[in-house]
């Protein structure tokens, strides 16, 4: 059920946002998939998340967001657009073993590794990824899909 709720989502932003060119006003936000914490934005720049291939999204999250620690089935790489991004390595999200990533920055999270993200004053960041996306969180009970 879960992965159905995650594909029709990503389905949704990819058909109503993928474009080939776009400039940062033109860019179609709509909510995060229900995966992540309420409160997130996506917008999916190229590709289509829930298929195989290369996708490009990007992620607006307001100031005080949490991601708790998870992992996905490919790399992902992450480039900060604007904001500040925390980002950390482990089973729990700790602020104190993040790296603070500003505009420019960039993070590399290798498949099935256990990372969190959080940010202060917020962050808009692109991802790119081989799909289909995934998503598991280290604690089931973090998961927002399950709430």
């Amino acid at each position: 059920m879960r992965k159905s709720i995650l594909a029709l989502g990503l389905l949704m932003l990819s058909a109503a946002s993928a474009q080939a060119q776009v400039n940062a006003g033109d860019v179609k936000w709509g909510p995060a998939p229900p995966v992540f914490p309420k409160g997130a934005k996506m917008a999916v720049m190229a590709g289509d998340p829930g298929k195989a291939g290369l996708f490009v999204i990007r992620l607006k999250m307001p100031p005080g967001y949490k991601i708790p620690a998870h992992h996905h089935p490919t790399d992902e790489n992450v480039t900060v657009i604007s904001g500040d991004f925390h980002l950390g390595m482990g089973d729990k999200l700790d602020p104190a073993k993040s790296a603070s990533l500003k505009a420019g920055g960039f993070a590399q999270a290798m498949a099935g590794m256990n990372h969190f993200a959080f940010t202060k004053s917020g962050v808009v960041v692109e991802v790119a990824a081989i799909g289909p996306f995934g998503m598991t969180y280290v604690n089931p009970a973090d998961d927002p899909s399950h709430k």
